[in-house]
């Protein structure tokens, strides 16, 4: 990971983008790249795959970059995210249940 994580920001910093990377404006990125993804979805289930791959990376270089901005690891905001939804969601209540937590 650590790899993948260099090689983004070496992309971004050889181009000077990191200028443009505010925490909203990478917020936006998100949405749009996230909104992309979807419409390959739109109307049926038949999607390219490769397509779909594009869509998701771009989705996830955005996540990183905004990681970078906020001066969070991706590591430490899952994990944190993971504990809030392992009580939101105990094993018990939540195992073959699609409920949201509120209706458990």
């Amino acid at each position: 990971m650590e790899n993948i994580k260099n090689r983004v920001r070496k992309f971004r910093d050889d181009r000077d983008w990191a200028q443009f990377h505010t925490p909203e404006n990478l917020a936006k990125a998100i949405n749009i790249e996230a909104a992309e993804l979807l419409e390959h979805f739109l109307w049926d289930n038949n999607f390219d795959k490769e397509e779909v791959c594009d869509e998701l990376a771009d989705v996830l270089v955005y996540s990183m970059h905004l990681a970078d901005a906020l001066d969070v690891t991706i590591e430490d905001v899952i994990n944190k995210k993971m504990d809030k939804n392992e009580k939101k969601y105990p094993i018990e209540k939540a195992k073959g249940n699609s409920k949201k937590y509120t209706e458990l």
